[in-house]
């Protein structure tokens, strides 16, 4: 079981608002998640990224893998 930091879609139509969660990997996008790791609101001009920092890393330190937009967000947070 390979678990994955991603992003989970909330919101309504033409209104996304999304949610970093931690997730097994065969899981559906907007399915059964571990653990609620922060926000991403895309709308909001700059775009607003909120993490919290230490579940991030204890997630990254068992080993799981962040997607590529997860891993920028993660970036651009600075975590």
């Amino acid at each position: 079981m390979a678990i994955r930091l991603r992003l989970t879609r909330g919101g309504r139509k033409k209104k996304p608002f999304y949610r970093i969660v931690a997730a097994n990997s065969e899981a559906r996008r907007d399915g059964r998640f571990l653990e609620i790791l922060g926000t991403y609101d895309p709308l909001k001009d700059p775009a607003e990224v909120k993490l919290d920092a230490e579940k991030v890393k204890k997630w990254l330190d068992r080993g799981a893998k962040p997607s590529d937009t997860v891993r920028s967000l993660i970036a651009k947070a600075g975590c």
